[in-house]
Formats: C-alpha cells, structure tokens, sequence
C-alpha cells in the first residue's frame, strides 16, 4: 500500500471514529450529570478529549513530520483534560456525596465499551502510521476500553454488594490516572520524532 493510500485510510478511521466520540459523548455526559457518577463524567470527557484529538489528526495528516511531532506534543497536553476534570468532580463528590443509580451507571458504560471497542479496532491498524498521532488516538480509544470496564465493574459492585459513593469515586480517579500515563507516553513517541527528525 503506498504512503497516500494508507494517509487517505487514517484520516477516514479518524473521522469516524471523531464522529463516533462525539455522539457518545453527548449521551455519557447526560446520564452522568443524571446520576451523578464522577467516572461517567470523567468518562464523557475522555470522549470529547478523543473527538478533538481526531479532528486535530485529520488537520495535521498533511503536515510535515516536524509539524506532526509539534502537534503530538499538543495531544499529550489534550490528554491531561480528562485527569484534570476529574480531579474536579471528584472534589465536588467528597464534599457531597452521592451514591449513583448502578443500573444506568452500568449502562452507560456498556454502550461506551462497545464505542471504544470498535474505536480500538478501526484504529488498530493504523498505529504506526504518522508517529506520535496515531499513538496518541489509539491509546486513548484503548484506555477508554480499559476505562469502560472499571465503570461497568463500579456499578455492579454498587448494585450488589456495597451501595455507596467510593466504588465510582475510585474508578474516576483511576481513569485520571490512565490518561496521565497516556499522556506521557504520547510526549514522549512526539519527542523522539522531533528527535529523529533534527538528525535526519
């Protein structure tokens, strides 16, 4: 497959998989303002964070691979957003808090799993393509899977055997912890790419 052919595949994965992060993120981010849960909350940003990145991928395929690593340390910074907004929410919860419903809880994260899952797999192929972009999209479609299964587990715990705040409280913040630790991994795949690129 030449060079053209596989960019023109990436920024079609791309798009989709913006188009797919956007629609899902709408529906999250109402059932978690619904029932009060901080890892949907957390969640539905780590959808609209994926939105952007992708929508950023699509602008910068064109660019030069200089470009490319200088937009890939942007992304890094991108991913920090989800970690940063539920740190807040997670304050707001300590200070009140409120048990979720589980079964929308669980629910909800079903239908994020198989968002991302399919996210994962649309963008799975094209990883190694354009350096620390790709990274940074599939690592964040593949870290919100991670993520979906911590939720669905806080709900089932909530609903069957500890109907109480924490279980959820500890899935947001775990998903902050992801996207800190996918940040650093896209800084760092941007940085050797403006690395190799000053001593070519």
């Amino acid at each position: 497959m030449t060079g053209a052919a596989r960019a023109a595949g990436f920024r079609r994965a791309a798009a989709w998989v913006a188009a797919l992060n956007l629609g899902y993120f709408g529906i999250e981010f109402a059932v978690a303002l619904a029932i009060g849960s901080v890892a949907l909350f957390a969640d539905s940003v780590d959808f609209l964070e994926d939105t952007s990145i992708n929508l950023l991928i699509l602008l910068a395929l064109g660019w030069s691979a200089a470009a490319r690593a200088r937009v890939g340390l942007v992304l890094a910074a991108f991913l920090l957003v989800p970690g940063l907004a539920t740190l807040w929410t997670a304050a707001q919860k300590f200070a009140d808090p409120v048990t979720p419903a589980p079964l929308p809880l669980t629910l909800a994260a079903l239908g994020a799993l198989a968002v991302n899952l399919t996210c994962a797999m649309i963008l799975a192929r094209h990883r190694s393509h354009s350096g620390s972009l790709s990274k940074a999209a599939f690592l964040s479609a593949r870290n919100d899977a991670l993520a979906n299964l911590g939720i669905i587990a806080a709900g089932l715990v909530t609903a069957f055997v500890w109907h109480s705040p924490w279980p959820d409280l500890a899935v947001g913040l775990a998903i902050a912890l992801v996207n800190l630790d996918a940040a650093r991994e896209v800084w760092e795949a941007a940085r050797e790419e403006r690395g190799s690129r000053a001593e070519a």
